[in-house]
């Protein structure tokens, strides 16, 4: 085998992987908080002793958009939405995730938790407690969560130190590799979820094109593949 076609083969093996990322951004287009995904690519090039280089691609890495979603209002008393940079940060047994999907509600316990029972953390990093009892609950642009007359607490925002360094986990939720810090300029809505950040339109559009791209590079591996066959018939010969 050639080097282009290593090339080409490295290069519909990043293809396929771009078109499962896009496949999962797409399918999740209506999922609340959710995050659109796009693959980085790399390029390894390496000396073949002679005969020039061999260039191959490589693409794996992903990319999380930061960029806002649209938000809907639900008038819910724990539907929260994040207007700006920043992430909730909930306690799980793997241990601290951020999130942008604000659907919340007390447990037995009075936590706010989100629909898998993870708890809700403050500024301090402790869980949010709202007594049973206390109607009128009210959460302020700052986070700070007010009901019967009196503060309960103020709900955190953060952000990852290291952006790059943030791994999906379970959908809508992220490990920060680096750690999390809080994080300033941003508010929080009451009655409100931010839904998807994904473009489907994009998305579609991106699928056809890489769709094209891949069916072009099979058609050269083919076309190679019989050329090499000729080759090999004529020797025989």
């Amino acid at each position: 085998m050639g080097a282009a076609s290593y090339s080409i083969l490295s290069r519909q093996a990043g293809l396929m992987n771009e078109t499962r990322v896009i496949a999962n951004n797409i399918s999740n287009a209506a999922t609340t908080g959710f995050r659109q995904e796009g693959l980085v690519f790399s390029e390894f090039i390496r000396d073949t002793r002679g005969d020039g280089s061999l260039s191959m691609a490589r693409g794996q890495v992903r990319n999380t958009s930061q960029q806002q979603g649209v938000l809907s209002q639900t008038n819910g008393d724990f539907d929260l939405a994040i207007e700006g940079d920043g992430f909730f940060l909930l306690e799980t047994p793997g241990g601290e995730r951020l999130t942008r999907a604000g659907t919340f509600v007390p447990n037995a316990q009075g936590d706010l938790v989100n629909p898998d029972g993870y708890r809700l953390m403050d500024a301090n990093g402790a869980p949010i407690f709202v007594p049973p009892d206390i109607d009128g609950i009210t959460v302020g642009a700052d986070g700070t969560v007010s009901g019967g007359g009196r503060l309960l607490g103020q709900i955190g925002l953060y952000q990852p130190v290291d952006v790059i360094g943030l791994i999906r986990e379970g959908g809508v939720m992220f490990r920060a590799e680096g750690g999390v810090e809080p994080t300033e300029g941003a508010t929080i809505l009451q009655g409100f979820l931010e839904g998807s950040n994904v473009d489907a339109i994009d998305q579609m559009t991106r699928m056809i094109e890489i769709q094209r791209a891949y069916e072009l590079g099979q058609s050269f591996l083919e076309t190679e593949d019989q050329r090499i066959r000729n080759a090999v018939d004529t020797l025989l010969r």
